[in-house]
């Protein structure tokens, strides 16, 4: 090779780690972009909460505060009733999405593992359910339940999750499917040392989607504890969650600490609200921190990865 084609090839090669570097340089300019505008809300929101008042009115502070000011939460939390409502939302949110992952993962399954008639049927009437606004049908459920004498019960948020009806479900039987769709040969030498079809399905078609399994509580706890037009209706006062408690928290935190029984510092402002949010958010900001890499792998083997 010529001293002017070694010197040629040296010269793209250089160009192609250029632009390489570029490329990446733009990707993470671009995430750093994205991460900016996710993480400015939540870090507004910390900052602004452990600001004293002062500090509010003060216009040249805009993010550090003079000193950290713990003493809104305290308010925060007794106006909430913090901890039984946490107990709650807790037990009903858990509770919802074990026996909503359960029930997913049996229709999804039987889909994908026997022969069910018109199963394209089935199939298409999970994604329409899927798409159509879940307001629709929550006055006919109200009238059911109702009738059935279950409201203000958590039997009303329960039992749809344990049949397939609860939040986004038929979400999560398609993942399931997907996830399910394993080699038949696992199934079939299973059958031939006499595992029947319940057995086949907790020890070999559980332990194969574990990270489905992961990303399935997760979701439907999230959605499940945010959920409040559902909660407010179907408990109907009797059982109160932090969403719902938040909702009417100007009411609770004037009960609690009324303008005229203390300092102007009682009185309701930014920084006690966005103490309550955080308290709110903050058990499943500290869930995901937790799970993230479970909860990664789980979107990656569903299959939904870009959704």
């Amino acid at each position: 090779m010529t001293k002017k084609a070694k010197f040629g090839k040296r010269l793209l090669q250089k160009d192609g780690k250029w632009g390489q570097r570029l490329t990446r340089l733009a990707i993470y300019l671009l995430l750093l972009d994205f991460g900016f505008v996710y993480i400015y809300p939540v870090l507004y929101m910390v900052l602004v909460s452990l600001m004293p008042t002062s500090d509010l009115i003060n216009p040249t502070i805009q993010w550090i505060p003079t000193y950290l000011d713990f003493e809104n939460f305290k308010q925060v939390y007794t106006a909430l009733e913090y901890g039984p409502t946490f107990t709650n939302t807790v037990i009903i949110a858990g509770t919802a999405s074990l026996l909503q992952t359960l029930s997913c993962a049996l229709a999804g399954y039987g889909l994908a593992k026997f022969r069910v008639p018109l199963k394209k049927l089935w199939v298409g009437m999970l994604i329409l359910v899927f798409v159509v606004p879940t307001s629709l049908t929550l006055v006919p459920q109200y009238v059911l339940f109702n009738d059935y004498k279950l409201l203000g019960s958590p039997l009303s948020i329960w039992l749809p999750a344990a049949f397939g009806q609860g939040v986004k479900s038929s979400l999560f039987v398609l993942i399931f499917m997907q996830g399910f769709s394993y080699p038949k040969a696992y199934d079939e030498a299973a059958q031939i040392d006499g595992a029947g079809s319940i057995r086949r399905f907790f020890q070999i078609a559980l332990p194969m989607v574990v990270p489905t399994i992961i990303l399935s509580l997760l979701l439907s706890f999230v959605w499940y504890w945010n959920e409040t037009a559902r909660a407010s209706m179907y408990l109907d006062g009797q059982i109160m969650t932090l969403p719902l408690q938040l909702d009417k928290f100007n009411s609770l935190f004037g009960n609690a600490y009324p303008a005229s029984a203390g300092s102007s510092l009682n009185r309701l402002n930014e920084r006690i609200q966005m103490a309550a949010t955080l308290l709110t958010v903050g058990p499943l900001m500290v869930l995901y921190l937790i799970m993230q890499k479970k909860f990664v792998e789980g979107v990656e083997a569903s299959g939904i990865t870009g959704e």
